[in-house]
Order: C-alpha cells, then structure tokens, then sequence
C-alpha cells in the first residue's frame, strides 16, 4: 500500500519549504513555481514528505494512502 502527494496549487506559494523537507519530491523551479517530481514517493522517503506537510504554511501539501 503507497501514498501520493498532492498539492493544491492555488494555494501554494512556492516558498520552496518543502523543497529543503524532501528535494527528491518538490522543486521550485527559476519561474518561481513548484513542481511534484514524484507524486507516489517511496516508503522511504515518508518522514520527509511527511515533514513537508506540517511545514507548508499554506497546508497547500497533503499525503493520499492508495
């Protein structure tokens, strides 16, 4: 059983916070908009997403069980 992220991109402001939680799932890109590298990231890489989640000041960012 996975997960997958999802961000809701009106309310995201790309602060790249998530970025500095999990840089091998978000990248704020030099137009200044976030991107989901991997939307279904591997178990390993949870505590980091997760990190990102309750670091967002927007709570743009949420985790999805499949």
């Amino acid at each position: 059983m996975g997960y997958r992220v999802v961000v809701d991109f009106d309310s995201c402001e790309s602060n790249a916070i998530c970025m500095q939680a999990a840089p091998e799932v978000f990248e704020v890109r030099d137009d200044d908009f976030l991107y989901v590298l991997d939307e279904t990231p591997s178990e390993n890489l949870r505590a980091k997403v997760l990190d990102a989640v309750q670091r967002c000041p927007k709570q743009a960012i949420s985790i999805v069980e499949e």
